[in-house]
């Protein structure tokens, strides 16, 4: 139910594999999605992930409707804080840059998952929706909180109050997504962005997301204030050859893409 493949290095792909059901968020593989990413989380050999869904129809369509309609004890997973039954809160306790590679619909839960993510890449094909209140459901994961915040709460409520589906484009428009590509493409192009990332230092990348996700909850005095006390504490240890022996990376990275 779930693959893990490593095609370059420093780079896992995780990917969850149940076409069949449209890669529902069964309790199992909810499971095995917070022990995959906490195994590469603790790898030193990941420095970036990528998540995406199998077959062409689904990135994932949320939880698993099927199997809640034969638990009793189900509906908890919509509001559940363990990250082993919560998989946005799994992606969101990896230290390292998960990248959603969306490659069909990304429905209600599986739009959350999506927008715990720290890039969204979309396939031409991909479609987002959110149906919690047409099933019944009220958001249990941050949808509710962090759309309206990347899209504003007009777009969050015509979304979310009609259950609608948005296309990729739009999507990309309204700031949803990073970038929208072709459909062959979409690994390809979350691969060589995740390599892109694998090439900085792993304390590095964990450092800058945490000093983007930590301070982005706070108001902007409040995030400048926190940017120089983390900034002020890591630069301290900095020697000028280590800048030097940087910068002459940065150097050379600049002149094999020219």
């Amino acid at each position: 139910m779930l693959l893990v493949e490593r095609p370059a290095e420093g780079v896992a792909i995780v990917v969850l594999d149940r076409p069949e059901a449209m890669n529902a968020l069964s309790k199992a593989l909810r499971a095995k999605l917070h022990e995959t990413l906490q195994a590469l989380d603790a790898d030193p050999g990941v420095r970036a992930i990528v998540l995406t869904g199998a077959g062409e129809r689904a990135f994932c369509a949320g939880l698993d409707l099927k199997e809640l309609g034969s638990d009793p004890e189900g509906m908890r997973a919509a509001n559940a804080t363990d990250p082993a039954e919560n998989p946005a809160r799994a992606v969101l306790a990896c230290r390292k840059p998960v990248i959603a590679a969306v490659n069909g619909v990304a429905i209600t839960g599986g739009f959350e998952l999506a927008l715990a993510c720290d890039v969204i890449i979309a396939s031409e094909s991909a479609r987002f929706a959110d149906t919690h209140a047409r099933v019944g459901i009220t958001p249990g994961w941050g949808l509710s909180q962090k759309l309206p915040r990347l899209i504003g709460p007009y777009r969050a409520k015509e979304l979310s109050l009609t259950g609608n589906f948005l296309d990729a484009r739009t999507a990309a428009d309204w700031g949803l997504v990073n970038r929208v590509v072709p459909p062959d493409d979409l690994l390809p192009v979350a691969r060589k962005l995740a390599s892109e990332m694998a090439q900085i230092d792993a304390d590095m990348l964990i450092l800058q997301k945490r000093l983007i996700d930590d301070g982005y909850a706070l108001s902007l005095k409040e995030g400048l204030a926190f940017e120089h006390e983390r900034s002020s504490a890591h630069n301290a240890g900095v020697t000028p050859q280590m800048v030097e022996e940087r910068r002459a990376a940065v150097q050379a990275r600049a002149r094999a893409q020219a």
